[in-house]
């Protein structure tokens, strides 16, 4: 029975989903990180509104990427071995070990910054800040783990998400920059 959901296209197809998906919850988990950093609010969304939910973004992103890995460790392909120990130590796997291994770097990062994140009242807030930014290239090293593995890359869908992706988190990361110094202007 499992030889069905291994052997068949069900766990590449499901596998495939995932990181789109998870590609889309990590640009907008991104883009919802800087919006709250840049201090916005109103009275109808509250900073805190957008907080809350780029934490529930966050851990529904890494949710799709488990869904991701197992179905990548489990899915058989003649030629195409994928181990657990590929998914967090990089550039050792046999198959495609330069996009595996971002992708495992991608996902280390992004379980230290979920687990720091789990217990940020324990930590320094310099700390965890320090650790929280390498979100950042988190994010652009799986977009580059997608781009350069993924099956869809050069379709015009595929292309199309990782343009939008792309954009979206440059966009919110040039009006963090202008708020950032608007801020250290203030503060002078």
């Amino acid at each position: 029975m499992l030889a069905l959901f291994t052997d068949g296209k069900t766990l590449w197809y499901a596998m495939r989903a995932a990181g789109v998906v998870l590609v889309v919850l990590l640009t907008a988990s991104t883009a919802m990180g800087v919006f709250s950093t840049a201090r916005a609010g109103s009275v109808r969304w509250p900073r805190f509104a957008t907080q809350a939910l780029h934490r529930n973004v966050s851990l529904l992103a890494m949710l799709m990427l488990a869904v991701h890995i197992v179905c990548a460790v489990l899915h058989r392909f003649p030629g195409v071995v994928i181990n657990w120990w590929d998914v967090v130590v990089p550039f050792l796997g046999s198959y495609r070990p330069l996009w595996i291994g971002l992708g495992a770097v991608a996902t280390d990062l992004l379980i230290a910054i979920v687990v720091t994140s789990l217990v940020r009242e324990r930590m320094q807030h310099r700390g965890w800040r320090i650790i929280h930014l390498a979100s950042y290239a988190a994010w652009v090293i799986g977009v580059a783990h997608g781009i350069g593995i993924g099956t869809d890359s050069f379709s015009a869908w595929g292309l199309s998400i990782s343009a939008v992706s792309i954009g979206v988190v440059a966009t919110f990361g040039v009006v963090r920059l202008v708020t950032l110094a608007q801020e250290r202007r203030l503060a002078a």
